[in-house]
């Protein structure tokens, strides 16, 4: 089964990729991950990448779309993949089609902008192990302190409120006309992201996984 998890930062791609990979036995194929990794192997797309990297540049779409056909070659992603942090753009996904990349389903997972902003806000991370907590979800036992190692809690600037607004707007901008490519493809499946817990979620979207089957 070859998936892409779309949806607004904040929305619980990363939580729900994580899930599915391992209850469906397929990785996740997360772009700055596999991007990291072709870089230290020195591949030859790899040194291309890093040299826009270390000129301050973005990389280019058709040199991530080289790493992304790398990694898809490999034999753990025969039975199939979940594709993290690609396609953002329409320019990307034609290029991913272009490239012969295709997906038997997209889940879209849907939340109000408010609910995202106040999701994030909630967010903590530790300063010394980087466990992560909630003040909602996810409390630590003793406010501001690490239940793993004790170190101090703090929100990171990624996940305040008007950052999390600015990278919205881009989501808005940039990422969400995905789901009109993909409705007119049939591969769309929309799942909302806000139905209590990461379980109903998960259980939301295998439902939508087995009834297309």
């Amino acid at each position: 089964m070859k998936l892409i998890l779309l949806g607004p930062p904040g929305a619980g791609k990363g939580t729900q990729a994580e899930i599915l990979s391992r209850d469906l036995n397929i990785p996740t194929i997360s772009t700055g991950n596999i991007l990291r990794a072709a870089v230290k192997a020195g591949t030859p797309i790899g040194l291309k990448a890093k040299s826009y990297m270390d000129a301050g540049k973005l990389v280019p779409d058709e040199v991530i779309i080289g790493i992304i056909q790398e990694r898809l070659a490999e034999a753990d992603c025969a039975n199939g993949f979940i594709l993290d942090g690609v396609p953002r753009t329409i320019a990307q996904a034609e290029a991913l089609e272009a490239h012969g990349i295709e997906f038997d389903h997209v889940i879209s997972l849907e939340i109000s902008d408010e609910a995202i902003v106040k999701r994030m806000d909630g967010r903590r991370v530790c300063t010394q192990c980087g466990a992560p907590f909630h003040v909602e979800s996810k409390p630590p036992k003793t406010a501001g302190v690490c239940d793993l190692c004790g170190g101090e809690l703090v929100e990171r600037d990624d996940d305040k409120p008007e950052t999390v607004r600015a990278r919205l707007v881009v989501y808005h901008d940039e990422t969400e006309p995905l789901k009109h490519f993909y409705q007119e493809r049939g591969k769309l499946n929309v799942v909302p992201g806000n139905l209590g817990t990461i379980e109903d979620t998960t259980r939301a979207i295998k439902q939508v996984l087995e009834a297309s089957h």
